[in-house]
């Protein structure tokens, strides 16, 4: 079955086609939720969201574009919105730091433990952090889509990029000790 048949079998709530359809595309979604939620069990709700999205608002999708990029923006807002609901964003009198550039060479810390310290950082760090730096958003645009300033963003940023900064230094000099 083609990409088309099975996006056209979906839009007839076809439960076959809607299985195949989460069995080809839920790796790559799952990435995504993983890597804007804290842990796993979070991730694998924020797809079950995004999939229930999906197959609801298949109807909508007009064929401009790629299928796979528009269930990206699906699944990114899912669980984006879950954050706007906690309203981790709402933060009185911090103080707003410049996006700094932070330098660390990475070649001797495994992927995992980046993704485990990613995972770890404040809600409002690991969202902007994976928006700026892993998507390519820019300030303006997380702030549109996060309801927050450019400022606050800039700054969420910076701080998150100075916490892990310090935790894969700490990594390193705890190598170079063994």
């Amino acid at each position: 079955m083609t990409l088309q048949q099975l996006i056209e079998e979906c839009k007839r709530h076809d439960a076959k086609a809607q299985e195949a359809l989460y069995r080809q595309y839920s790796g790559v979604l799952f990435g995504i939720c993983l890597k804007y939620s804290p842990n796993r069990a979070e991730a694998e709700d924020s797809l079950q969201d995004a999939f229930i999205t999906i197959f609801n608002r298949v109807e909508q999708y007009q064929g401009k574009g790629s299928f796979e990029g528009w269930m990206k923006r699906i699944t990114v807002n899912t669980v984006l919105q879950k954050y706007r609901k906690k309203k981790v964003f709402d933060i009185s009198n911090e103080e707003q730091l410049q996006d700094a550039e932070v330098e660390v060479e990475t070649t001797q810390v495994p992927l995992d433990f980046l993704l485990k310290i990613v995972q770890e950082l404040p809600d409002r760090y690991r969202l902007v952090f994976n928006l700026y730096v892993l998507d390519g958003y820019s300030h303006k645009e997380i702030a549109k889509m996060l309801g927050i300033s450019d400022g606050t963003s800039k700054s969420n940023l910076a701080r998150a990029r100075m916490i892990l900064k310090k935790k894969v230094e700490s990594f390193l000099n705890d190598q170079n000790k063994q």
